[in-house]
């Protein structure tokens, strides 16, 4: 690869397949002696390294998908939230007493990014002391490598925020299920993105997330989930806008359970 870049006047490279991860591609820019582009023979949108402009071959780009995919999907949401009610708000009922046994609230609401832009407001089950923010930043300001995991991540494998109940309640992802309502009134679908803070707008390298409905579940749930940086996922939702359909949904659908047993949560 360097053979070919150092010394040519080339402008942009051509990859077969997409980057897992941006190290793999991060490295081309001090190789080529002018600015280099990155297009991509597989379907997915743009722009998902921090450090390199990435787009799809404009001959290879997905048309956004067909209203009667987009009606089947959100039809899908709407019946299985109604199927699952009964169960699922018996589960949230048990659950909620027993997280409001530490005196605070059972239930939390967070404004997450949705659709174009959109700002909703994303129900859980609170699985955090009362004053998670303040305990947060106290923690961070005292400890080096937890600001580092914290702002490659977002998140924390030892998080001093959560409580004891919570953990097992995020291991399982049975936090999520008051999302259900989300989901019914129409800010969230079964299958999209993995919902965004609008704090994390600006650390998000790509655009494809803005074209669908937040999910409960979605790819980047059932593939590397939490083994990735925040940024990262950003090619697994533009994998998924590239292979939206109702036959993706279901495959997603059908491992959710299998990778929730398995209790990678965080």
């Amino acid at each position: 690869m360097s053979q070919i870049l150092e010394g040519s006047n080339n402008t942009s490279i051509n990859l077969a397949t997409y980057p897992r991860r941006y190290d793999e591609i991060d490295f081309l820019p001090a190789l080529s002696p002018s600015p280099l582009e990155v297009l991509m023979l597989e379907n997915y949108s743009r722009s998902y390294s921090p450090h390199l402009s990435v787009d799809a071959l404009s001959s290879n780009r997905r048309a956004r998908p067909k209203q009667s995919y987009l009606a089947a999907k959100r039809g899908l949401d709407v019946a299985v939230t109604i199927a699952l009610a009964p169960f699922v708000l018996t589960i949230v009922g048990i659950l909620a007493l027993l997280i409001r046994l530490d005196g605070g609230s059972a239930f939390y609401r967070q404004e997450r990014l949705g659709k174009d832009g959109k700002v909703f407001k994303l129900w859980k089950l609170r699985t955090m002391v009362p004053n998670a923010e303040q305990r947060l930043q106290e923690y961070l300001s005292g400890n080096a490598a937890a600001r580092i995991e914290w702002d490659k991540a977002q998140k924390l494998r030892n998080d001093p925020r959560i409580t004891t109940l919570g953990r097992y309640l995020r291991k399982y992802s049975l936090d999520e299920l008051p999302q259900l309502l989300n989901v019914f009134v129409g800010d969230m679908s079964l299958v999209g993105p993995r919902p965004m803070c609008p704090d994390q707008r600006q650390q998000y390298p790509g655009t494809a997330y803005f074209m669908m409905r937040p999910g409960i579940t979605g790819l980047w749930q059932v593939s590397e989930r939490n083994a990735c940086s925040f940024a990262e996922r950003a090619i697994y939702d533009g994998r998924y806008a590239g292979a939206m359909s109702f036959r993706t949904d279901l495959w997603i659908l059908a491992l959710t359970p299998l990778v929730v047993l398995r209790g990678t949560g965080l």
